[in-house]
């Protein structure tokens, strides 16, 4: 990251995100269609040889580059595990991370799926076993490089930039502490009630194909 690098997806036109893909060797047929994603920014692409692929653009400044690297590596562990799960592809250069005019991307193979039907008792079994050999494969080590989820990082690192950035109306200071601090209080006694616990790497997207 530098001083030109974006702090929005407000330059990530069309034209940017096919140059992206032309500067890591991959030519598009100029279908490009925008995919859900709320964080950062996923299109399907199609491809002049081969099948469309999915390139993700990482939200500029959201994470560092090894905490990105650090999620593929752990995707690749489960692919290991012969779990399915779509890694990043490695390109020509034997890199998953790519950088183009200040964004950071990644590609990945297409692959399709339906919504599950949570009303089956046999696909919430399914489901159930699929993200218990990913939590069994995450809790083989700890990540280094991307943020846990805790009080500190969810809850009070978040209220006090809100409030040392003027986010807050005057007029709703009073009421934004009163009920901030009822609710972290509400969490720490979940916290103190559930005493030591044990942390294992997860995945922030867990979309089921079946």
């Amino acid at each position: 990251m530098n001083d030109s690098t974006p702090l929005s997806f407000s330059t990530l036109t069309p034209d940017c995100v096919l140059d992206a893909l032309e500067s890591v060797g991959l030519y598009s047929d100029g279908r490009l269609l925008a995919l859900n994603s709320y964080e950062n920014r996923v299109y399907q692409v199609g491809m002049e040889d081969g099948p469309p692929l999915v390139a993700k653009f990482y939200r500029p400044a959201r994470w560092t580059d090894a905490a990105i690297l650090e999620e593929h590596a752990f995707v690749h562990e489960l692919v290991e595990s012969e779990i399915p799960v779509v890694p990043a592809t490695a390109l020509a250069d034997g890199k998953t991370l790519h950088a183009f005019a200040g964004y950071r991307f990644a590609v990945f193979a297409r692959h399709g799926g339906r919504a599950p039907e949570l009303d089956d008792p046999a696909t919430l079994e399914w489901l159930g076993r699929f993200i218990g050999r990913i939590h069994a494969v995450g809790a083989l080590k700890n990540f280094e490089h991307r943020p846990a989820l805790n009080i500190q990082t969810f809850g009070s690192e978040p209220r006090d930039y809100l409030l040392a950035n003027n986010f807050i109306p005057p007029d709703l200071l009073d009421a934004y502490r009163s009920v901030v601090t009822q609710a972290l209080d509400g969490v720490q006694r979940c916290y103190d009630r559930a005493g030591d616990v044990s942390t294992l790497r997860l995945h922030g997207d867990c979309h089921c194909v079946i």
